[in-house]
């Protein structure tokens, strides 16, 4: 029998992609677990920022949740869309199946105390957004259209530009934009399609469903849907995402609470088990530093906190003021992780650890599904519908991600990004068709990779984003700015 395209495609470059994800992966042994180093290097980046800018994650807060509702916006201002808007499209970006699945699977590995580190790394991470998102929208760029584009390939582009290294400037930006052009393909497109495929093939009857061996079609469908939303560029994106993502994670928050309320009386003993695991439980996990480590990996993997692909979002804020976008970035590690992954960690440890599913051999979203279902039967419907939300939701936002690293490589002209649209939807199609695991497994090492010049960016540009931050932040407090309905 002939070779199929897709098996060809994965034997010709799995031996690269499986050497090139090794490195970008590579494992160090610490207190006999095993940690990625690109894990570790976001990590420390992430306790460093939260430690320079004071713990600004914590006392900024009150007053990035007031720039979010609009206090301040100004709709005069250089930009294309609203905080509310832009944070709304880089949630989206960062809310998927990792944050039901991948949740299950840290704890599965880690045990219970991973849900705890989870959370403080997710705390850790919104120091590290609000850094890269107040770079994103300082060293943006006007476009003669009206629009803007921004990200780390803008301002590692600038440090360099301005010490008299324009070239090395330019060939590190494109750098960047390279790995996330072709990195986009896969994590925010592929993958993403072909795990909203299996979940309406779980919802709409299983081995049984019409779209069982129809993967082509919904391929088709979905690439179609998310055509029609991209087409209109950020602003129609950030329209769907102020829409969609406020009502799938209401869907996911409250099925959540609901499935916790019900093991009400194992919640006490569940919050006391996470602590304690986190800091004292001996295991084949490896421990506490086990549980650590997980936890920081799947928190890390799943706001994305250090890799500045956010940031390319928040650069369409309109403002005058940076900084009130860093502000507004420290939410979105807040939702992603601390609430949202929060969430699935109790779900699983006040059901599934007191009636032994645990132990039942199922893993991922499966074991999320069975879960919800141990109380409620039809209860893994509304918790697949959420899923398909956030992968299809996922796949809006990387898609302008992955044009606006195009647009840095080729330019702003339509027919670039008109060619980038198309290919995106094609691969979106792709994803529910055929299996390339070495071709998803090269995307992720891609968009890994990515965090490197960009935190060494963000070292370098830390002094002056402290400054920045401290400027808004007096200005805001001596009432040199002052709520725009109150303006003449």
């Amino acid at each position: 029998m002939p070779q199929t395209i897709d098996a060809s495609v994965e034997a010709a470059i799995k031996p690269f992609a499986d050497g090139f994800a090794a490195f970008i992966f590579y494992e160090i042994p610490i207190a006999g677990m095993q940690i990625p180093w690109i894990v570790l290097w976001l990590a420390v980046a992430a306790s460093f920022f939260t430690v320079y800018l004071g713990f600004l994650n914590i006392r900024g807060f009150p007053l990035a949740v007031r720039v979010l509702r609009g206090d301040y916006h100004d709709p005069n201002a250089p930009g294309e869309i609203s905080h509310f808007r832009a944070v709304a499209t880089a949630i989206s970006g960062t809310v998927g199946i990792g944050n039901i699945g991948g949740v299950a699977v840290a704890i599965g590995i880690g045990g219970p105390g991973a849900a705890f580190w989870l959370v403080v790394a997710g705390l850790l991470s919104m120091s590290t957004k609000l850094v890269e998102c107040t770079l994103g929208v300082k060293y943006r760029r006007h476009n003669s259209d009206g629009s803007v584009s921004g990200g780390p390939m803008y301002y590692l582009e600038h440090w360099l530009k301005v010490r008299s290294w324009p070239k090395a400037g330019k060939a590190l930006g494109g750098f960047y934009a390279a790995c996330l052009m072709i990195g986009c393909l896969g994590i925010g497109n592929m993958f993403q399609s072909n795990q909203a495929y299996v979940q309406f093939v779980s919802i709409s009857g299983g081995e049984q469903s019409y779209f069982a061996q129809r993967g082509w079609l919904f391929g088709i469908g979905i690439a179609v849907l998310v055509g029609l939303v991209i087409i209109g560029g950020i602003r129609s994106i950030a329209g769907f995402a102020a829409k969609v993502v406020p009502a799938m994670a209401l869907l996911y928050i409250v099925s959540a609470l609901v499935i916790i309320s019900m093991s009400y009386s194992e919640i006490p003993h569940a919050l006391s088990l996470i602590v304690s695991s986190a800091f004292t439980m001996e295991s084949a996990t490896g421990g506490a530093i086990g549980a650590m480590i997980v936890g920081f990996q799947r928190a890390l993997f799943s706001n994305e906190g250090g890799i500045g692909s956010a940031s390319i979002a928040h650069s369409a804020v309109q403002t005058d003021e940076p900084a009130s976008e860093g502000m507004v970035s420290l939410l979105e590690p807040f939702i992603d992780t601390v609430v949202i992954c929060t969430l699935s960690s109790l779900v699983i440890v006040v059901t599934a650890f007191p009636t032994g599913l645990m132990d039942s051999g199922l893993q991922g979203i499966a074991l999320t599904s069975a879960a919800f279902a141990h109380h409620i039967s039809w209860s893994p419907y509304p918790l697949a519908v959420a899923a398909l939300l956030f992968a299809f939701s996922t796949a809006v936002s990387w898609s302008y991600y992955g044009l606006k690293a195009c647009t840095y490589l080729f330019g702003e002209g339509m027919l670039v990004q008109n060619s980038f649209k198309f290919v995106f939807c094609v691969f979106l199609a792709l994803g529910c068709m055929i299996q390339l695991d070495s071709v998803l497994a090269f995307s992720d090492a891609m968009i890994f990779l990515i965090a490197v010049p960009n935190i060494i960016g963000l070292y370098l540009f830390a002094p002056e984003v402290k400054a920045e931050v401290n400027r808004y932040r007096r200005r805001i407090a001596d009432g040199s700015i002052v709520p725009y309905e109150t303006t003449d």
